[in-house]
């Protein structure tokens, strides 16, 4: 029995197979596998929880075969870690890992909806797993390295014992995690009007403040340099406005878009609701439905380029941006940028909403 004189919560810990000790890249395609009790990190986090909870197994998999089989590794994790029948399901830490991250991530929010057990997490606050999954798992902030394993342990085993024992996290300044980006309706006594003066008062007066709304820090992008006069410019058309051919023929999603597809113009001097719709999810899109070159001005980029001063590429890049992740958008952004540079495109005109 625990120090409460309950039974000690039950903890399946998932880590990579860097950290379960069978080796690193030249082992990342091992598949999931199952070990009774604590292994690597999950000894610490046994340790740290005390005679409050206990690690009964260690789940862990190759980070190569996470990444190339997402969903049937997810499910081949669920139902081994479904077998030990915990209260509560560890993933990590993963520090500033992508794929590891990422692993953690995917396997901490399959298991939550597909077996509804509490999951927590923990990674470098900048890596993308914590981008892509802090609104689905409540995830530790560590180090970028593993020189933070200790501390991090330590924090996993405080949110593990709370969630095992059934309790709800509070806030993510309360129990710290990193914010999910989802909020909550709360009563305040004061108005909003009065805590804006009262921050306003002290931000003036260089007394410490915190806004209620924290702005997102972005990475900063250079301009590139001015393009010298000469020849029509090659000019694409780029857009995360959703604009695609009718029917959607790359199943571009309406939210939350991982990927994006490129269409062929030739031969199209004007998008009609005929031939293009856009598909995004944020907005009311009647009025882009009926003229698609409210999104994607195809038909004035003819104009230009029948007047000889661009010359249009030959095919739209399309995406959605509604509600996407930082992590996704900075992906479909690079390859789509990649694409454009090696078809010697020196310009673009992006279409939003």
């Amino acid at each position: 029995m625990g120090e409460d004189g309950h039974r000690p919560v039950r903890v399946v810990h998932y880590i990579n197979q860097f950290f379960a000790g069978i080796g690193g890249e030249e082992s990342a395609d091992v598949g999931p596998e199952l070990r009774e009790g604590a292994v690597g990190p999950a000894i610490g986090l046994d340790r740290a929880m005390g005679d409050s909870g206990a690690v009964v197994a260690t789940v862990f998999c190759g980070d190569n075969y996470v990444s190339a089989n997402e969903e049937r590794a997810a499910e081949e994790i669920a139902a081994l870690i479904a077998g030990s029948d915990p209260d509560v399901v560890v993933a990590g830490p993963a520090f500033g890992s992508g794929r590891y991250g990422m692993a953690c991530g995917l396997v901490a929010s399959h298991v939550r909806t597909s077996l509804n057990l509490s999951v927590v997490t923990a990674m470098f606050n900048q890596a993308p797993g914590a981008e892509a999954y802090r609104a689905s798992v409540p995830i530790v902030p560590t180090s970028e390295t593993a020189v933070g394993m200790g501390p991090a342990l330590e924090e996993l085993a405080r949110l593990a014992l709370k969630l095992g024992a059934g309790d709800e996290l509070g806030s993510a300044e309360e129990d710290g995690y990193i914010p999910s980006g989802l909020r909550h309706n709360v009563f305040s006594e004061q108005t909003g009007a009065e805590r804006a003066i009262e921050m306003l008062i002290r931000k003036v007066k260089g007394d410490e403040y915190k806004t209620e709304w924290p702005l997102p820090t972005y990475s900063k992008v250079d301009p590139p340099d001015p393009i010298e006069a000469g020849d029509p410019l090659l000019v694409a058309l780029v857009t995360e406005a959703g604009v695609v051919p009718k029917g959607n023929p790359d199943r571009i999603p309406s939210g939350w878009a991982t990927h994006w597809g490129k269409y062929d113009l030739t031969g199209l001097d004007d998008l009609t609701q005929e031939n293009y719709e856009t598909v995004h999810g944020g907005f009311d899109t009647s009025k882009a439905n009926e003229d698609p070159d409210r999104l994607v001005p195809l038909d004035a980029a003819r104009i230009l380029e029948n007047q000889g001063r661009i010359k249009l590429h030959p095919f739209l890049y399309s995406t959605t941006g509604n509600v996407g992740s930082i992590k996704a958008m900075t992906d479909i952004g690079t390859e789509i940028a990649a694409d454009l540079i090696s078809s010697g495109v020196q310009a673009a005109i992006v279409g939003a909403t």
